[in-house]
């Protein structure tokens, strides 16, 4: 025998909450039966103002029989039966309408032909019609409410505020509250929003804005906030989090909000707050989708695709339908991670991964020539600061000659656009690493002059969550007791996600001129002090703070724009264009490149000390 009850999300299989699809179907059929019948009779009776004795009552009784299984017959049609639709959801009551609409019209053509014959008036049915709709969608109201009501959160179930009362907010009470297996039950919402004052969600009233947070936690006794804002940026996380803190309420965050629209999420997909949530901010809107058409149709080469950037941006090309998506990288293990990213499998068998090194220009020729990429991004690259102040030859053999030997290869195969992932170290660059990838920079704009073509550079800060970054080394301090490191109390730094990275490099193939630099407006710097107090905070941990002093070639803080660098925005209000001064390979020379380094890095400390100011922070996270 079949089972006659389904569970819920997080219900049990026998919980007997809901009816199971086949008995909501039988159910709808025979209670929409018995309405057209009622309606029928009803309509004819006030058709004939309220005189029984005039109702040919046998003649009347068949009609409505008959329009009663016409009814039936329709709705099958249009699938609007046997449980398809949620009970009394806005599709069902569409689709019902349409259904019922149907019904009148070919039961009104029907009585035209042959009412008066049968004695039956023929505006019955246009009178039915109305009244059936209005029963079946009170009758499906009821019962949807009484379904709802006999699914609660559990007995256990942690008192929760949410934050927010929009789209998201409407969702996760809505799911807090009718799901049987929820662990959290909505006792109040929050919205800074004043028309949104006394809203009701699903019986859980609005009680105002984040500043009655503590009064509304004590009063309410909850243990969770909720922050259900979809474009919430750091500062507003904070603040959310700062003031439960006082009231020792756990924070937790959803997920991105275009998975929630998509329907990718559920209640468990609630997670804590983390570090990334108070130092991010709102993605820079690109509009990436409308300029990203180049690579439609495109064979694109990723050079360094294992990397924590190359991954990202090769999952993000995906998205552009390029005809070819080739991975190339010297580290077999991050070509297979991005396979998984990309594909779905790690079996590194197939032509979308190539195993190369960019220092090796016979070899990148080989690769170029038998593939034909129509763009590269170029993302290899060395770039932990120290450990190039002590390998300074090899920053040379990787980010300047790797960098010339992929832009060669792409000039022979006749490459349409060519991305450089470059650094704000770049910029009056004091550093090995900063002084090589303004090399990589210059050499891209003399290739960009030799072909005329969109070889570009891209310039932007720390990227968070990036491997072997601040914040991954930081935890790792801290999940060992500490202490945690910090060079210096006042240092700052820009930071970005992974994915607004890329959609900047994505963006820069499309809107880039020849030779350029683009340069991503990353809002204001973050002490890194604050970030590692934060980080202790939430750890619960009593860890020791160690300042070790700023490091060789390490600036105090990092700029995006270099001296005598233009700031032209063109096309996006936060997106800046400047030029760098090509360089011809046949001038590349690694000791006079050294000794011009300690020159230049030198007149640059002089040039920051006499020119720059410590540039605002952002608030403490």
């Amino acid at each position: 025998m079949p089972k006659a009850y389904v569970r819920s999300e997080g219900g049990t299989p026998d919980s007997g909450i809901y009816p199971a699809r086949w008995v909501i179907g039988l159910a709808k059929v025979l209670v929409d039966v018995v309405i057209w019948i009622f309606a029928i009779v009803v309509a004819a009776w006030l058709r004939f103002e309220l005189d029984v004795t005039r109702m040919h009552l046998v003649s009347l009784v068949i009609f409505a029989l008959g329009v009663a299984a016409l009814h039936v017959v329709v709705a099958a049609v249009f699938s609007a039966i046997m449980g398809r639709f949620q009970y009394g959801a806005f599709d069902e009551a569409r689709s019902v309408g349409l259904v019922t609409m149907t019904v009148a019209l070919i039961s009104t053509v029907v009585l035209l032909v042959v009412g008066p014959e049968v004695s039956v008036p023929r505006s019955t049915a246009l009178i039915a019609a109305p009244l059936a709709l209005v029963i079946m969608g009170c009758a499906r109201f009821v019962v949807r409410k009484r379904l709802q009501s006999r699914v609660r959160p559990a007995a256990q179930a942690e008192r929760t505020l949410v934050f927010g009362a929009g789209y998201l907010g409407e969702t996760a009470v809505r799911r807090m509250v009718h799901d049987a297996g929820s662990n959290f039950v909505p006792v109040a919402l929050l919205d800074d929003d004043p028309a949104k004052a006394r809203l009701i969600l699903h019986g859980v009233k609005v009680v105002g804005g984040l500043e009655k947070l503590e009064e509304v936690a004590r009063r309410t006794e909850a243990t969770n906030v909720v922050i259900a804002i979809g474009d919430a940026d750091a500062d507003l996380v904070r603040r959310v989090s700062d003031a439960a803190a006082a009231v020792h309420l756990h924070v937790m965050v959803f997920p991105p909000l275009e998975e929630i629209l998509a329907g990718k999420t559920k209640l468990s997909d609630l997670r804590d707050i983390s570090i990334e949530d108070l130092i991010g901010r709102t993605p820079v809107d690109t509009h990436v989708e409308s300029i990203a058409g180049y690579l439609a149709g495109k064979r694109v080469l990723v050079t360094g695709a294992g990397g924590s950037i190359g991954s990202e941006l090769c999952r993000q090309i995906l998205k552009y339908a390029p005809s070819e998506l080739i991975m190339l990288d010297r580290d077999e293990t991050g070509l297979q991670s991005a396979q998984l990213g990309t594909t779905g499998h790690g079996l590194l068998h197939t032509r979308d991964v190539v195993l190369a090194d960019i220092r090796d220009l016979e070899s990148l020729n080989a690769i170029f020539a038998d593939r034909k990429p129509d763009v590269v991004f170029h993302a290899a690259a060395l770039k932990h600061l120290p450990m190039l102040e002590q390998y300074p030859d090899e920053a040379w053999k990787t980010n300047v000659i790797g960098t010339l030997n992929v832009l060669r290869a792409a000039e022979a195969a006749d490459v349409e656009t060519f991305v450089n992932i470059s650094t704000d170290k770049a910029a009056n660059p004091t550093s090995v690493l900063g002084h090589s990838k303004r090399v990589a920079e210059r050499l891209t704009a003399w290739m960009a002059s030799a072909t005329g073509r969109p070889y570009i550079s891209v310039r932007f800060g720390n990227v968070i969550g990036s491997r072997g970054s601040m914040l991954p080394t930081f935890q790792t301090l801290i999940e060992a007791g500490g202490p945690l490191t910090v060079t210096h109390p006042d240092v700052t730094r820009y930071f970005m996600t992974i994915p607004e990275a890329c959609q900047l490099v994505v963006q820069a193939g499309g809107i880039g001129r020849a030779g350029e630099v683009l340069i991503l407006d990353m809002g204001e710097p973050v002490r890194i002090l604050d970030v590692a107090r934060r980080m202790i905070d939430m750890s619960g941990k009593d860890i020791e703070i160690v300042f070790t002093g700023l490091r060789e070639g390490e600036k105090l803080h990092e700029e995006l724009i270099g001296f005598g660098e233009s700031d032209s925005r063109p096309f996006h209000p936060k997106i800046s264009h400047t030029e760098v001064e090509p360089l011809a390979p046949a001038r590349l020379d690694i000791g006079g490149w050294k000794e011009r380094m300690e020159t230049a890095t030198a007149d640059t400390i002089a040039g920051l000390s006499s020119h720059r100011t410590r540039p605002p922070e952002k608030e403490a996270p």
